[in-house]
């Protein structure tokens, strides 16, 4: 496969995050076939594993770039797509899911999911809560992926309980085991 931005430079495999990926040893950039992207993310931060971005969800938010990049697999057009509201732009092929992000994308990307999980946790934790219940019978992901996801929102809800309340989490420790 070639690089999407280099176009003559062949990509090469490497190991990131425990994700098998192609890299551009000249840009530097990164592909990640279907569901690598999510699996690194992960591995990455664990605390991250709930937080997933659609990026097919809003269609206002994605652009067709024309003869600018194309998919090393499928040979078809990039579409261009701000992750969440990042404001980091990132290609994606809608035939086979693949990503590419350009150098330092992917810790820019982490940066802002890290960011994005405090505001989520703060501020809309009961919705998240509820979400991600329902996504334990309902979810995109595998049922044990689900439960690892609910069980995360519910440990950061205790810890901002024992932030928030800390008397309340001195009486629930008093309380006889």
């Amino acid at each position: 496969m070639n690089c999407p931005t280099c176009k003559d430079v062949q990509l090469e495999n490497s190991i990131f995050h425990d994700v098998e990926i192609d890299f551009c040893p000249q840009c530097l950039g990164i592909w990640f076939e279907m569901d690598e992207f999510d699996q690194a993310k992960n591995k990455k931060d664990k605390n991250l594993n709930w937080l997933d971005i659609d990026l097919w969800k809003d269609e206002k938010m994605f652009t067709l770039v024309v003869d600018q990049k194309a998919c090393p697999l499928c040979e078809v057009p990039l579409y261009v797509v701000e992750y969440g509201k990042s404001k980091i732009q990132v290609d994606i092929c809608n035939l086979c899911g693949s990503i590419w992000l350009d150098r330092g994308e992917f810790a820019k990307i982490i940066d802002y999911l890290k960011k994005e999980k405090n505001h989520q946790i703060l501020y809309h934790y009961t919705k998240n809560l509820l979400t991600e219940g329902a996504e334990i019978f309902w979810g995109p992901e595998d049922f044990s992926s689900e439960v690892k996801d609910f069980v995360t929102i519910l440990k950061m809800l205790s810890y901002k309980l024992g932030i928030q309340h800390p008397k309340l989490t001195e009486l629930v420790s008093a309380l006889p085991k």
